[in-house]
């Protein structure tokens, strides 16, 4: 056969290949960025909870120290004593959301309960919007 007429019957083969090559390449491109975007919405979620969880062990730590006055910690939204508005601030600024939802406190007797509530702002965009996320811890607090 002459070399011409192999030419004629393999036109286009290598541009077919390559053009198949390209868009498999590109989709695995797409494939990366969306596991990149993934990743960084749980590493926000993620530092939400441990900034929760900072907060509440801080609260608990300051009950602790001022365990004559434990009572006086109980709060369920509303005003709040001296002692919580700027463990209360903290909160609000550390995390997003926390204005419709407050944080609850509960005391009953020697047993605490903090509860902080938070909505990221992906989850508020959201209609309808999702219950919001929660990091809840339960202590119990004796004296000497």
């Amino acid at each position: 056969m002459p070399r011409s007429a192999f030419h004629k019957t393999q036109g286009g083969a290598l541009l077919l290949e390559s053009m198949i090559a390209i868009l498999l390449f590109s989709l695995g491109v797409l494939a990366l960025v969306g596991m990149q975007a993934m990743a960084v919405a749980s590493v926000s979620e993620a530092k939400y909870r441990t900034d929760a969880s900072f907060l509440a062990n801080q609260l608990i730590g300051q009950i602790w120290v001022d365990r004559d006055n434990m009572a006086s910690y109980d709060y369920d939204g509303g005003s709040a004593n001296d002692a919580l508005k700027s463990w209360l601030n903290q909160v609000n600024e550390a995390l997003p959301g926390t204005d419709g939802h407050p944080p609850q406190i509960a005391v009953d007797g020697e047993q605490v309960t903090v509860t902080i509530f938070w909505q990221s702002p992906e989850d508020a965009a959201k209609d309808p919007q999702p219950d919001p996320h929660q990091y809840s811890v339960t202590t119990t607090i004796t004296c000497c």
